[in-house]
């Protein structure tokens, strides 16, 4: 099985919405802030990524929402990529309170040339990388 990779989040007053705990908006900002926080503590951050002609880009978002965050509540993410395909992968992402998953989240990623904005096949290397 893949290592996830772990970021520490703090909620913050400007995270609550109307009903007084962190908006689903926010979750999935948390949910990409994980993803891009993974791929550049393996070196590839806009900069690689731009050198390399090549970015993923986000397709399809899959969220459940399982519990409350209020202000000031430490959140850990947690992410991995579970699948791949040629030109996209399937990122997984759990968000958790303590020992209790607040949300869990299935990104599906597409590897777009800059260039063209078509889908390009993935490196090897990339795939490997996220691997490990």
């Amino acid at each position: 099985m893949t290592e996830r990779f772990r970021l520490s989040i703090r909620s913050t007053s400007h995270d609550i919405d109307e009903l007084g705990h962190v908006s689903n908006l926010v979750y999935l900002r948390w949910v990409q802030d994980v993803a891009k926080e993974h791929s550049a503590a393996l070196g590839y951050g806009h900069a690689e990524y731009k050198q390399l002609g090549a970015v993923f880009v986000v397709r399809r978002h899959e969220i459940d929402y399982l519990a409350q965050v209020l202000a000031d509540e430490e959140v850990i993410a947690e992410t991995w990529v579970d699948t791949w395909k040629a030109a996209s992968c399937v990122r997984r992402t759990e968000l958790l309170r303590g020992d209790r998953v607040v949300a869990r989240a299935a990104t599906t990623w597409a590897f777009i040339q800059l260039a063209t904005g078509r889908p390009i096949r993935i490196p090897d290397e990339l795939k490997t990388l996220f691997c490990t």
